[in-house]
């Protein structure tokens, strides 16, 4: 049993009361077998005695603080400058992602020397005496509150929060930076669309090429009752960018009686009966593929969406929230079917920024 364990020599059971020892020592026996033993006396630490050593611990505390604000500000570059496709060789993990590991890193860090931070400075410079209450009844009366609120003040005293302005300040910065790595986080949700969802590569002159024979079209191509679906001229399957393009710009084709033709706009956007909407169903993007030749009705497989092609193609029946874009069309100086423009209003499904 050390010194600390038995002050001065002595046995805690021995020492009297209100030397430091909270309670009243008494020595175990027969008729009180736990005998309250005490607490021994505070030992002070060396900063407690030596400001220098304090100074020591008061820069240790604020250059971990430091150290977590310029992490935070590493995460913030390595988010920005890094590439997400680049990756690095890190042994025994292989090839991982550069952004990933600089992120991960720099991260852990800025939590890791902030926590760090906070308990040198609680095991350093903040108060260490020991401090034992009675118990008491749940309910606190006056006194215990005024009690409670002095502790706090004296708490705040002595941790020098006030006083240490080093620290405060720094820590501070550090708890200031840290949130800044949430809201950069957001931006891994995926870029803003920003007007990519608004254009589609329909632009005037553009051709309507067939998607099955890849040839373009002329009007006598599009017979009565038929069901027709075009591309722009010019995309090919091959492209990187073709899923992208054509989930905007797929086209069906069907071609009306001009009298069949209710909607005025239709029939101006029209060529000798045949007209072209957006193949993206409205309620959530899926491919139209049914027609009904008798009704000229489209029919989207997913949720059963209806439109009517002789009336502006609007929505009939089913979930979807509003019509099929129309794709103005004519025929250029060699007879083939072309975009007068781009679609007048985005296609598919609704989205946020669309106003």
């Amino acid at each position: 049993m050390g010194n600390r364990d038995m002050p001065e020599g002595r046995p805690r059971a021995e020492r009297p009361a209100g030397d430091g020892v909270h309670g009243a020592v008494s020595v175990a026996d027969e008729e009180n077998p736990f005998a309250d033993p005490g607490v021994p006396p505070h030992e002070h630490r060396i900063q407690d005695i030596d400001e220098r050593a304090a100074k020591r611990s008061e820069r240790a505390v604020a250059l971990l603080f430091t150290v977590s604000m310029l992490a935070t500000i590493g995460f913030i570059v390595a988010y920005l400058l890094i590439p997400n496709d680049k990756s690095v060789f890190v042994f025994p993990l292989g090839h991982v992602s550069a952004m990933n590991l600089a992120l991960g890193l720099t991260l852990g860090v800025a939590l890791f020397c902030i926590g760090a931070g906070a308990v040198h400075w609680a095991r350093t410079l903040m108060s260490d005496v020991e401090v034992a209450d009675d118990r008491h009844p749940i309910e606190a009366s006056p006194e215990v509150r005024d009690k409670v609120h002095a502790d706090f003040r004296q708490g705040a005293a002595e941790s020098g929060f006030g006083r240490r302005k080093l620290i405060r300040n720094t820590l501070l910065g550090a708890m200031a930076l840290v949130p800044l790595t949430g809201l950069m986080l957001l931006g891994g949700l995926g870029p803003a669309p920003g007007t990519k969802l608004r254009h589609t590569l329909w632009a005037r002159g553009k051709r309507l090429v067939n998607m099955n024979t890849g040839q373009p079209l002329r009007p006598e191509d599009v017979a009565v009752g038929s069901l027709t679906f075009a591309k722009p001229d010019g995309l090919a399957e091959h492209d990187e960018d073709f899923q992208d393009e054509i989930a905007k710009a797929a086209l069906m084709i069907v071609r009306l009686q001009p009298d069949d033709i209710k909607d005025k706009r239709e029939l101006d956007w029209s060529h000798q009966g045949v007209v072209a909407y957006s193949k993206i169903c409205t309620h959530v993007g899926c491919p139209i593929s049914l027609y009904e030749q008798q009704t000229h009705h489209v029919l989207c497989p997913c949720h059963q969406s209806t439109f009517d092609l002789t009336d502006g193609a609007r929505v009939i029946f089913g979930p979807a929230g509003h019509a099929l874009p129309q794709l103005r069309i004519g025929v250029d100086s060699e007879g083939y079917l072309q975009a007068l423009g781009d679609f007048e209003e985005p296609v598919g499904p609704a989205f946020w920024e669309r106003g």
